[in-house]
């Protein structure tokens, strides 16, 4: 082990009884538990509800960018007339 290893292990055990003496670590494991438990209420969308949503996403995104790049083209034409 070299010196930089032995510093930078103390700096963690430093920071780990920081964050013990202060209650952190509590109140980071009252978290992940309640998050565990959060979760666990969530109902997760089956693999057919799962495709169908992402192509909805995905025909959602083709038609806003196919309508960005109509108003764009319309827009210029409109411009290059006008100028």
């Amino acid at each position: 082990m070299n010196v930089t290893n032995i510093i930078l292990m103390a700096l963690v055990v430093v920071a780990f009884a920081y964050l013990w003496r202060t209650g952190q670590l509590l109140r980071f494991s009252d978290y992940v538990r309640e998050t565990r438990e959060e979760l666990r209420k969530c109902t997760w969308p089956t693999w057919p509800e799962l495709k169908g949503s992402t192509i909805v996403v995905l025909m959602s995104i083709f038609l806003l960018g196919l309508f960005t790049i109509v108003v764009d083209v319309v827009f210029h034409f409109i411009l290059r007339r006008i100028t």
